[in-house]
């Protein structure tokens, strides 16, 4: 009998190897014919995938499908998909390559089905971190504000967060390497916590995502996408210095990848250091200062059939607290009232490839560390721990139908340290079952999917019984159901239209529930009797794309069942004024419309613009807090590629940004004047043999105007928003 077992897994294993297919080709371009290395070659719904070689040359071996979708993409080129079917083993499959006047089709990460960005039913919006760098970005949310209907709440030049139709803070999820981050980031003095350095690209699904990330995306995610390693058998070393005037700031960047035959390595670290920020009159804003340390590593192993991916990102941030316009001096050291801030991500992610199906797999553990610190003392000290996990099985494909079932869950601890608890000790758990269905027809695709999620709450008590800070905890359960509906058609050789239907929900924060105490200038009072928001959301899409124009416009109306929001009471306790948590349904409306100009003959023109609104009203006819004013966002690019001598490409941006009047605010907001800001750089790209050099010269806010953001949370101080100021920016890769 165990004879017969090793002669039959024998038989297997020689019929696996005999079975293996392979494809080798050139890739070449359109018009010069020339090979074009480092070409990214990637099955579809597998990580096995290479890249062209210098003389524009690719293998692809080991291939056990019968049958196989290929994509072939590379930045400036229009990317193409082909279908290859195996009478023999080995095939030649030869490629032309198109450029592309539009941002190249990317793979999107952040949906279920990893689809190409014009493939997907839900409308992704995709922006890489070069292009965003090309246009001069101080931080990582400066580039993120340039995607149509997304903005940022500010505070300072060293704090932000994402801002998406008019929902922020626990209601935009953020993913870093898979995983959600998890730092009280709902907080007004409270940014992501993210370094730029080290990220490739930002997604952004604008809408309730919660049947593909559970509770807390009912307003959209942003998906940040690391860098990628090294070509098979490279290394590159990458070195950057930025120079900012307004806050006399140096952010240095280095990194280190090399990957060989199965095995891939990174590492990056970056310093970030600047004093507080000038303002339009010359003033600067007292301890608007900022310093940032930032390390990120990866390893990779790709074998046959698994794939891993490991990743580490440590953050350290030191912020200060601005709060008026009275000390004058450029120190960059931390020396006021600030927030120390320490955050440790750890990802480790496999893709599993079966005979008919794939397992995908990422666990993540965050450590966020915050402290308050006045006058060396430290007042509040909150230590949050996070274990995220996720799992997915990809089903095997029947006919034309995907399926993916899955199970995603966190497990979370705060603990303090501090003098003041604003928050009490907890323990939150929760848990997600969900599927999700894709049928694609020639024309039509439909998507659609349902979840089940269950959150549970225990807080500690605070001080004893009879005291007078004494606060009573609490155990509460949370559950909702989540589904989402989605179609995209092509109406016309060049016309998308995309219609999707989707529930979100939100499970209160640890703050909405159980704050109390001096937090943001103000005293904030939680309620622990908070209910789930629930929101139902329509989104309409129509998108037309030629080779020299492309149109968009998108439709959008949220209903959301107990919104809650910060509101005065009317009450003041030792001067500041008292906050309380609420709720009441509520619902949100608007869209964006833009187009892209690329007029022939004249390539090295593209024009940009788009307009984009929303409006945030309760049920009683007033309107929400915090609810961006309408933009209108123009770009004009001038980009020409030459070969004088090592220069290879030159381009200037020129962009013209105005922001209405916001005057449909809550009865409890000032209304906040229009303003219209011109940016621009000027950037050259170089090559000296092996080196690349690139270098660039921006100036925001170039005819220095004072203005205050309605979505500044210094606009209560009355402190205007950042004057002019001037980048420089060089980065060397070897």
């Amino acid at each position: 009998m165990f004879k017969n077992t090793i002669v039959i897994a024998i038989l297997l294993f020689i019929n696996t190897i005999t079975a293996q297919n392979s494809i080798q080709g050139t890739v070449t371009d359109s018009k010069s014919g020339a090979p074009i290395p480092g070409v990214s070659i990637l099955i579809e719904n597998s990580k096995k995938g290479t890249t062209t070689d210098f003389d524009g040359k690719y293998t692809l071996s080991g291939i056990k499908e019968s049958e196989v979708k290929i994509t072939y993409s590379f930045t400036s080129y229009i990317q193409q998909k082909v279908s290859v079917q195996f009478d023999k083993n080995s095939k030649e499959i030869n490629i032309i390559l198109h450029e592309n006047v539009f941002e190249i089709d990317e793979v999107i990460l952040s949906t279920p089905f990893n689809k190409l960005q014009s493939e997907n039913v839900v409308k992704v919006s995709y922006k890489s971190v070069a292009s965003m760098q090309k246009k001069g970005i101080q931080n990582l949310m400066d580039g993120v504000s340039q995607i149509s209907g997304v903005t940022q709440m500010s505070t300072g030049s060293g704090i932000s967060k994402p801002v998406i139709r008019g929902l922020t803070g626990s209601r935009v999820l953020v993913y870093n390497q898979g995983v959600r981050l998890e730092n009280f980031q709902y907080g007004d003095f409270h940014g992501i916590g993210i370094n730029e350095s080290g990220i490739s690209s930002v997604e952004v699904i604008k809408g309730p995502a919660s049947l593909l990330y559970g509770s807390d995306a009912v307003g959209g995610v942003l998906y940040l996408v690391p860098e990628k390693y090294a070509q098979k058998g490279q290394t590159k070393i990458n070195i950057k210095s930025q120079f900012t005037s307004n806050t006399q700031g140096i952010n240095n960047t280095i990194g280190i990848k090399t990957s060989a035959n199965k095995l891939q390595f990174l590492v990056r670290g970056a310093f970030n250091t600047n004093a507080d920020y000038m303002v339009a009159n010359g003033e600067r804003v007292t301890n608007s200062r900022y310093n940032d340390k930032d390390f990120k590593a990866g390893l990779g192993f790709k074998g046959n059939r698994i794939t891993t991916d490991i990743r580490y990102n440590f953050n350290r941030a030191e912020n200060g607290i601005p709060h008026d316009i009275d000390i004058q001096e450029t120190t960059h050291e931390i020396n006021g009232k600030h927030q120390g801030l320490d955050n440790h991500v750890l990802s480790i992610k496999n893709d599993i490839e079966l005979k008919n199906s794939k397992i995908k797999t990422n666990f993540g553990h965050t450590c966020h560390k915050r402290t308050l610190i006045n006058e060396g003392s430290t007042l509040i000290g909150m230590d949050l721990n996070t274990f995220n996990y996720d799992a997915k099985w990809y089903l095997p494909n029947w006919n034309k139908l995907e399926s993916i079932v899955g199970i995603q869950g966190m497990n979370q601890n705060n603990n303090n340290f501090g003098k003041i608890y604003l928050l009490p000790d907890a323990d939150i758990n929760s848990v997600g079952i969900f599927t999700n269905l894709l049928y694609d027809f020639k024309t039509i695709a439909l998507q659609g999917g349902i979840r089940y999620d269950v959150r549970h709450i225990v807080t500690e008590d605070i001080s004893e019984l009879g005291l007078s800070d004494y606060r009573p905890g609490f155990d509460k359960n949370l559950s909702s159901f989540t589904s989402s509906l989605g179609l995209k058609s092509k109406i016309f050789d060049k016309t998308i239209v995309r219609l999707n239907i989707a529930t979100g929900f939100r499970s209160p924060n640890l703050s909405e529930l159980a704050s109390k105490g001096i937090h943001s200038g103000r005293i904030e009072i939680g309620n622990s009797n908070l209910e789930n928001e629930q929101n139902w959301q329509g989104d309409l899409a129509l998108e037309y794309a030629h080779t020299h124009i492309e149109f968009f416009a998108n439709a959008f109306i949220n209903s959301i069942a107990n919104y809650i929001f910060l509101a005065p009471t009317g009450e003041v306790q030792e001067e500041y004024i008292i906050y309380q948590y609420e709720q009441e349904n509520a619902q949100l409306y608007g869209g964006e419309i833009g187009l892209h100009l690329h007029p022939h003959p004249y390539d090295w023109l593209h024009f940009d613009s788009s307009y984009e609104m929303v409006i945030g009203q309760r049920d009683n006819d007033t309107y929400l807090p915090l609810i961006p004013a309408n933009q209108w966002k123009n770009q004009l690019r001038l980009t020409n590629g030459t070969k004088h001598h090592s220069l290879e490409k030159y381009y200037l941006n020129i962009g013209v940004n105005h922001t209405f009047k916001a005057n449909k605010i809550s009865a409890f907001e000032v209304p906040q004047n229009d303003y219209t800001l011109l940016n621009t750089s000027l950037g050259a790209d170089f090559k000296f043999q092996k080196v690349n050099l690139n270098t660039i010269i921006s100036v925001h806010n170039l005819f220095d105007k004072e203005y205050i953001s309605h979505l500044s949370v210094l606009r209560e101080h009355e402190i205007p928003n950042m004057g002019r100021n001037i980048l420089l920016s060089i980065n060397l890769e070897f």
